[in-house]
């Protein structure tokens, strides 16, 4: 079996679990209990998973908050804005082809009163900034647009987004779980106020995230969503999942080092598998150049990708989309947002590329679907 799904999940690196596992075993104290030597070292191990995080994407140490991964990292950032910001006013834009963590917490906001501008994409994936900032008002509290698409990998241009927003007075948010640790990330060049980021993604544990929130230049501050004990600042109380985190911060340490490299080999390989599915006449889902090297999402014309999916689902795990979306039959709503219809969007699939991945195995893993696809075209 070939893994190609990396965008739903990364295995954990192995260097990254050999640093969790004291923590699973004799270093199991309390960071929040600092009467003794147990809570001490639980602590400095988190602070130093803090600084490792902050370090991946250019933030101060005390601006990382540890949640239990992107999608509480989203719902506190917009929430938590919506909420401290309640008098300033009520509106919020977001972009379409968000993850459904950013559109249904915004679904949430707008049940309860609040106003959602969701800004289209071209045909790349890419969002249209002369929308977007015509769409900032005065009672604008938050944009928030991902940094890099978790379905067809396109990447804006973050920076001039965040510099739209400052412009405006307006705070942003980006929801980076698929980029932090593939590309660079940096909060000050890009203007951004808040980040959420995933450990799972970049080699990491389940079960455990980080919220980036400013802390001057301006300050931003946030409603917490979740009460008890005061933990991180009081912005995510509960006791802190000290193994992941740690793990979270050698993984974010790791990542840092490698994605440069990592990077280039996935652009040379995933261009060859491009070209290869050029002979069936697979088309590009997405940006061609500004996306993230290790994604391919490829349209194969009159093919369901799903059909393709079960075809080689003995010899590859790959994807139709969003790993929160597979159970469902609805067509990507990523797609719809970029101009496909509904049959051109069934018949997608996603290939995503990951540290251990070898170049024999993309080869491998192109020419099983290319056999699918020929196979199906001929029922």
């Amino acid at each position: 079996m070939i893994y190609l799904d990396h965008h739903s999940t990364t295995p954990l690196d192995p260097v990254v679990l050999e640093e969790m596992m004291p923590y699973m075993t004799e270093r199991f104290g309390n960071p929040s209990s600092m009467d003794h030597s147990y809570g001490h070292e639980a602590s400095v191990a988190v602070e130093e998973a803090r600084a490792r995080v902050a370090d991946l994407v250019g933030a101060r140490h005390d601006e990382i908050i540890f949640t239990s991964g992107a999608t509480e990292s989203d719902n506190l950032a917009l929430v938590g804005v919506a909420r401290r910001y309640a008098d300033r006013g009520d509106h919020i834009i977001t972009c379409a082809t968000e993850h459904k963590a950013v559109l249904d917490t915004a679904a949430y906001l707008e049940r309860t009163g609040r106003r959602v501008t969701y800004v289209p994409v071209d045909g790349f994936g890419m969002v249209d900034m002369d929308i977007l900032e015509g769409a900032i008002t005065p009672q604008t509290v938050l944009v928030s647009v991902m940094a890099a698409n978790n379905e067809v990998g396109t990447i804006p241009d973050i920076g001039m987004i965040g510099e739209v927003a400052h412009r405006h007075g307006v705070p942003f948010h980006t929801d980076a779980a698929q980029a932090a640790g593939h590309i660079h990330m940096d909060v000050e060049e890009m203007h951004i106020d808040i980040m959420s980021i995933s450990a799972h993604k970049m080699y990491g544990p389940k079960g455990v995230g980080a919220l980036y929130v400013r802390s001057m230049r301006p300050a931003v501050r946030l409603d917490p969503i979740m009460y008890g004990g005061g933990q991180e600042g009081n912005q995510r109380s509960g006791t802190l999942n000290v193994p992941a985190i740690v793990g979270l911060g050698k993984a974010a340490q790791i990542a840092q080092g490698a994605m440069a490299d990592e990077a280039r080999w996935h652009c040379s390989w995933t261009k060859q598998m491009m070209d290869m599915f050029g002979g069936v006449g697979g088309v590009l889902n997405g940006h061609p150049e500004s996306r993230l090297a290790h994604n391919l999402n490829v349209r194969f014309p009159g093919v369901d990708g799903k059909a393709i999916i079960n075809t080689v689902s003995d010899r590859l795990a790959i994807s139709a989309g969003s790993a929160c979306t597979t159970e469902t039959v609805e067509p990507s709503h990523v797609l719809l947002a970029m101009g496909l219809d509904e049959e051109e969007a069934h018949q997608s699939v996603r290939f995503g590329l990951g540290r251990y991945t070898t170049h024999e195995e993309t080869v491998r893993a192109a020419e099983i679907v290319l056999d699918a696809v020929r196979g199906i075209s001929r029922q």
